[in-house]
């Protein structure tokens, strides 16, 4: 029997840790109020609560408007056809990255162009831009990512000099700051996921922020089944769809919103604490922290595990030990789009890889980005926000069972066991009970 608890010996932790979603009276009195009003739905639109939200959350960020959608996905979907977004149209986005951002852009019958990520941060590496640019890129999404955000400047820099259009992806980062300026609110268009996991969630939704009138009416229409905006100082016709959130979502919203700063500090102060008892552990590497960003949205917290300074011992052993310890962690909680089982392109059906081409472009084989690469098969440990929301003692479980491993690494060399083997696999082909706790 050795030390580990995956290979027989006691775990570090057995009690969970704090659950996820909150929620407190404000969510039951806010559902309560919604509920005997009858309105519960998104017509007429705006409605109440969701109009409300809206503003706030667009505030909160440094934004002019708001609009609370469907979900996240789709926010970048509305941000895409706001800017004007046609086929053939290309956009540069980060290789690492949740699927949903990459998507919206096929839908729209444009192209991807996948960019390596900065090792430092995990986010698009504003470096590799220039040599991606074609005379058909119409804008750069970035993704703000795990406490990260990408170097705005410079990609503002870019845009500005090709005249582009900058859409932030920031479904990890709300409430973040880059000097002093919201996340969402530094770029053109804003894109947030008020998804479950998210660090504040309605179940679902979405939020789209700018302070450009023109993108917002246009975004407004969109969302909004074509119908003119409010305000219709721009005169947008164009089809649209039902991208509209509820007001039951809404006013619960408004709540996580209530409670975010708080949240926020609370997970600031744990992680800071987590990473100074593990930093100077030999074969752990942790992401940088930019002077510019003011503000650090404490989303899933990364770091970095060497399998070759732990003798070739894979990440995944090394998760399900720590997952066995009681802590709940994950490796590819993303990996390159282009790679991703549950990015199945085929050209046949999206035109405009086929476009003034000889061939179809082909995203599968068509880009290689080593840095995505390795942070998602080899490197990257993600650990849930909710974790931190706690209390001293249990950041120092978490710290504890890092360590731990770390000092009888050697246990798991061949070890055989079924949470490595789940650890392994592709998120494609993971149980659904692996999630349980998130």
């Amino acid at each position: 029997m050795g030390k580990l608890a995956i290979s027989g010996g006691k775990p570090v932790r057995k009690k969970p840790f704090t659950a996820w979603p909150i929620y407190t009276q404000k969510e039951r009195q806010g559902l309560l109020k919604v509920l005997t009003s009858r309105n519960w739905g998104g017509f007429p639109f705006p409605n109440k609560y969701a109009s409300s939200f809206a503003q706030k959350f667009a505030r909160f960020h440094g934004a002019k408007y708001g609009l609370a959608v469907a979900n996240g996905t789709i926010a970048i979907e509305i941000a895409l056809r706001a800017i004007g977004i046609q086929p053939g149209d290309e956009v540069i986005v980060p290789a690492y990255t949740w699927e949903g951002t990459v998507g919206p852009i096929l839908l729209l019958n444009a192209v991807p162009v996948f960019v390596d990520v900065d090792p430092k941060t995990y986010c698009l590496d504003a470096r590799l831009i220039a040599p991606a640019l074609t005379p058909r890129t119409r804008a750069i999404l970035p993704v703000h990512l795990a406490m990260r955000f990408a170097d705005m400047d410079e990609i503002l820099r870019i845009a500005r000099a090709h005249n582009l259009a900058v859409i932030e992806d920031c479904a990890h980062a709300h409430g973040g700051k880059w000097r002093n300026k919201g996340a969402g609110a530094i770029g053109d268009i804003g894109c947030f996921s008020f998804q479950s996991s998210k660090l504040m969630t309605s179940g679902e939704g979405g939020g789209v922020i700018t302070s450009s009138l023109e993108y917002h009416e246009r975004a407004q229409s969109f969302m909004n089944c074509g119908r003119a905006s409010a305000t219709d100082k721009y005169r947008n016709r164009l089809i649209g769809f039902n991208y509209r959130i509820s007001d039951l979502q809404a006013v619960i919203l408004e709540a996580q919103l209530a409670r975010l700063p708080q949240q926020a500090k609370v997970r600031q102060a744990n992680m800071d604490h987590f990473e100074k008892r593990i930093r100077e552990t030999p074969g752990l590497g942790f992401l940088e922290r930019d002077k510019r960003q003011t503000r650090v949205a404490a989303y899933q917290y990364v770091f970095k595990y060497s399998p070759e300074h732990f003798g070739g011992i894979p990440r995944a052993a090394f998760l399900g030990a720590l997952q066995t310890e009681g802590v709940p962690c994950d490796g590819l909680f993303y990996e390159p789009v282009y790679k991703s089982a549950l990015f199945p392109v085929d050209p046949k059906e999206w035109p405009a890889l086929s476009w003034g081409r000889e061939t179809p472009l082909d995203l599968k084989s068509s880009f290689h980005c080593p840095v995505s690469e390795r942070a998602a098969y080899e490197e990257s440990v993600w650990l849930p926000h909710h974790l931190f929301l706690g209390s001293r003692k249990d950041t120092d479980d978490i710290a504890d069972a890092v360590l731990k491993i770390c000092a009888n690494i050697e246990e798991l060399r061949g070890l055989k066991h079924p949470a490595i083997e789940v650890k392994a696999m592709s998120r494609a082909e993971r149980p659904r009970v692996e999630r349980r706790q998130w």
